[in-house]
């Protein structure tokens, strides 16, 4: 395997380790506790902090901030964590933030595409192939399901959830847990529809939209109440794995689901 190549100008802790086939371009920091896995492109000026462990092949763009401490004021320096995945890219400005407890983990998976001025707070749990439009902001707690789309300038509260294949129209404010699948946009958000174009370029066939559609009827455009509908959907079963994992995701929402 080829040596990392490290411009001279980078500053790296002793205490960091480098895979190989890495390359660090001018005035990078990557500091103590930082484990950095093979074939990571860092651009310029990139700072990296730990206890971080970073995959392979993730690709840093200039002054993005990965693996600083939590911005929770309840934090005190302990030791917290931060763990991403392989294949991922970080445009410039992006933040990742460390956990707040003892402990705890931020984690991201692989494949995301974070965009300028995104943002990822302490303790959140970030799925596979995401993606992050410019400024698309979680607060702490938050977790994001694979393949979810945040768009530009949504802003998430804490402890909400974004689920599997749903994407948030620009500027959204979301307050509660936007069920997968679907579209949610506005200040509050509320959901507009199924995620028709985006659920088939990621394969989902004609059956499976036909029974999304059909919740999403019952739960959103029927003169039912959430209880009455998921009671509804639940004495007629249908049998669609996608449909399976909607009903779960609403049962068992913690804050709510968006309306």
């Amino acid at each position: 395997m080829k040596s990392s190549l490290i411009h001279p100008t980078a500053i790296i802790d002793p205490g960091a380790v480098i895979g190989e086939g890495c390359e660090i371009g001018p005035y990078c920091v990557i500091g103590g506790g930082v484990v950095l896995g093979d074939n990571c492109w860092l651009q310029n000026h990139v700072t990296v902090m730990g206890p971080s462990r970073i995959g392979a092949g993730n690709r840093f763009f200039c002054y993005s901030s990965i693996g600083q401490q939590t911005q929770d004021l309840k934090y005190v320096g302990e030791p917290t964590y931060l763990e991403v995945g392989d294949e991922n890219t970080f445009r410039e400005f992006v933040t990742v933030n460390r956990g707040t407890a003892p402990g705890s983990y931020t984690r991201i998976g692989n494949r995301g595409n974070f965009l300028a001025y995104s943002h990822v707070a302490h303790d959140c749990t970030v799925g596979d192939r995401v993606i992050f439009s410019n400024n698309g902001t979680i607060a702490g707690h938050v977790e994001v399901g694979d393949f979810a789309v945040i768009g530009g300038l949504t802003a998430v509260h804490q402890f909400c959830r974004i689920g599997a294949h749903a994407i948030t129209g620009g500027c959204s404010k979301i307050v509660q847990d936007v069920p997968p699948f679907m579209i949610a946009d506005g200040n509050p958000a509320v959901v507009r529809g199924l995620n028709k174009v985006g659920l088939e370029r990621h394969g989902f066939g004609p059956e499976t939209l036909k029974a999304l559609r059909e919740a999403y009827r019952i739960l959103y455009r029927s003169e039912l109440n959430q209880q009455q509908a998921l009671e509804r959907l639940e004495a007629e079963p249908s049998g669609d794995r996608a449909v399976q994992q909607l009903l779960a995701f609403v049962k068992s929402s913690q804050r709510g689901v968006i309306r």
